[in-house]
């Protein structure tokens, strides 16, 4: 087996609050290959978007390691977390985010564009990842011309733009209606696979998660592994 694209040991996140400490991550371990698609469930409050973010680098944790292709990253300078997280990480969220004023093309270029490529390379690499994700005929609308679903589509193309490693999904289809939410599950989950990036997906939809390669319930802090 391929080494893994994150790794997390012994990783703790504590929010200090008036009434006191509130520990929501207590030792977290996980391993995320490529081409795996892992899914995160657990309740609103227990954690699930810290972990996302200390494994995206978004948020340090309190102690452990979060390491991503073989690197540590905890000790590093911010400079350098965020050129790694540019370079690495990709980033779904359960509202698209789109740029309402570019096109879907333009949204999906543009993080290539900001990390240096040439606008004809960023957007060739757009065109490809619209067009495997079923929406070739749409590139040139914006984002309120578009249905839901397809704005989701457009916002996985742009996680995916700088070909990152790792895939970082917080509740991706939390906004659509089911049949929407299938449909957008499974282009991420065929593009996650074909492009062999590792993925971790946060999501309360218990159909979808049963289709991952392995699920993982956060419960007071720690992850257990779930079997359906």
């Amino acid at each position: 087996m391929s080494d893994p694209v994150l790794s997390l040991r012994g990783v703790e996140r504590v929010y200090r609050t008036e009434a006191g400490d509130l520990p929501v991550l207590r030792g977290v371990d996980l391993d995320v290959y490529p081409g795996q698609v892992v899914g995160l469930i657990g309740p609103s409050g227990s954690g699930k978007s810290s972990l996302l973010h200390s494994a995206g680098l978004l948020e340090r944790p309190d102690s452990g390691i979060v390491a991503l292709a073989g690197r540590d990253c905890s000790k590093l300078s911010e400079r350098v977390r965020t050129r790694i997280r540019l370079a690495t990480v990709g980033f779904v969220y359960q509202f698209h985010h789109l740029l309402p004023e570019f096109t879907a093309l333009e949204n999906v270029a543009m993080p290539g564009m900001i990390l240096g490529r040439s606008r004809a390379d960023a957007e060739a690499r757009a065109r490809g990842l619209l067009t495997e994700l079923g929406l070739a005929e749409r590139q040139n609308h914006q984002p309120a011309q578009m249905s839901g679903g397809e704005q989701q589509r457009v916002a996985i193309a742009r996680a995916l733009a700088n070909e990152p490693r790792l895939l970082l999904a917080d509740e991706p289809t939390g906004n659509l209606d089911p049949a929407t939410s299938a449909t957008v599950f499974q282009s991420l989950y065929g593009l996650a696979r074909s492009q062999g990036v590792a993925a971790l997906i946060a999501t309360h939809n218990m159909d979808l998660a049963r289709y991952m390669d392995r699920v993982f319930a956060l419960k007071n802090g720690h992850l257990e592994e779930q079997r359906f």
